[in-house]
């Protein structure tokens, strides 16, 4: 085995590191020291230009919602809820949900800002309406 490959097998995996921090409450995106990509989900290398140099880097938190739907569900189930594919500023999508607005209230282009909440297993990334975040 090449010692790069034995390297790699003694770091932390890009999930573990990911989680670990965001536990920790610091929301984490890769970006990649070869093409400049931001990149999320967590990864070993680049999907643009193939690149292991990967950096995490703490994003601004705002996006926008680039599609989202509602999930019916009976109200004693706790009611609709959203899923959203968020468009962070830097580029990478992510799904998640909107909190804060009726789920049947958000809209493709409306901005949001980055939440994290405790759900009790760890800390969970969800968005609320940025100030002035009408579409």
């Amino acid at each position: 085995m090449s010692q790069d490959a034995q390297a790699m097998l003694a770091k932390p995996g890009p999930d573990l590191v990911y989680r670990e921090a965001l536990d920790a409450g610091n929301f984490q995106i890769q970006q990649c020291g070869g093409c400049n990509q931001h990149i999320f989900f967590p990864r070993m290398v680049c999907p643009k230009c193939g690149s292991n140099e990967l950096a995490w880097v703490k994003p601004s938190g705002l996006g926008s919602v680039y599609s989202t739907t509602v999930v019916r569900r009976k109200p004693e189930r706790g009611g609709d809820i959203n899923v959203a594919m968020i468009e962070l500023d830097e580029g990478p999508r992510m799904m998640s949900r909107v909190d804060g607005v009726p789920p049947t209230e958000v809209k493709i282009g409306m901005r949001v800002t980055l939440k994290l909440i405790d759900q009790g297993e760890g800390k969970l990334v969800v968005f609320e309406a940025a100030e002035g975040g009408a579409a």
